[in-house]
């Protein structure tokens, strides 16, 4: 049963599955907006809507929590000290997703995720 199931597996083994949020999170964190399916990118705004919300703090503790989710230094400087300080008076809602086309090999429905 799928009861009270709280993420999507996206076809993947658990440290896939982390490492794959790992590197989308790091890309959109340099890009601030890429294009993905749409399961991964619902995926991913959980992931990096947790993520900014912690580096609005702005301590060390916050540069070490971060670094730990995302394991690359420019990508967690990039987050603490210009992405989180703009979305300061904002409670969640930091990205959005618009759903974009059809990818042709596979029929795929594509999105694009950003920053808000």
């Amino acid at each position: 049963m799928r009861h009270k199931h709280g993420y999507r597996r996206l076809n993947r083994t658990s440290s896939h599955r982390k490492a794959l949020l790992k590197n989308l999170a790091i890309a959109i964190i340099e890009r601030e907006k890429i294009e993905t399916t749409v399961p991964k990118a619902k995926e991913l705004r959980r992931y990096i809507e947790r993520l900014v919300t912690t580096a609005r703090n702005a301590d060390f503790n916050t540069h070490r929590a971060v670094f730990k989710a995302l394991q690359d230094k420019e990508a967690t400087k990039k987050l603490i000290n210009e992405i989180a300080p703009k979305y300061e008076g904002r409670n969640g809602g930091y990205t959005s997703i618009i759903k974009t086309r059809i990818r042709r090999g596979d029929a795929t429905q594509m999105a694009f995720i950003s920053f808000v």
